[in-house]
């Protein structure tokens, strides 16, 4: 994984968004998905300099799409400068707020 894919595998696994289980690198047909919330049936992808190929990215999106997934993405700035931003997205696609990051000592989730 890069460096912000790690950051936000951190902030997504073991359940923090409302106990939605979140699983990385996902095969889903002919692709890999970065993060996904089966349940939610919602991919978060983390884009850097290797998708350049937005039309590449589009037909897999649709693709996607057509089995009933949602996609969201960004960029590897967005997760390291704006991490807090990024998991408010996703919050907002999944209905629920995420827990806090770090969990409180003792907690788990």
């Amino acid at each position: 994984m890069t460096q912000p894919e790690r950051e936000l595998w951190t902030a997504l696994r073991a359940k923090r968004f409302g106990g939605v289980k979140f699983s990385r690198q996902v095969v889903i047909g002919p692709f890999i998905a970065d993060f996904v919330a089966r349940s939610a049936k919602l991919i978060v992808e983390v884009d850097g300099d290797t998708h350049s190929d937005q039309a590449r990215d589009g037909r897999r999106t649709a693709w996607l799409h057509q089995r009933g997934y949602r996609v969201i993405r960004f960029g590897n700035t967005d997760v390291m400068d704006n991490l807090e931003g990024v998991l408010g997205v996703i919050g907002d696609a999944l209905g629920t707020a995420p827990l806090p990051n770090p969990l409180p000592s003792g907690e788990r989730a």
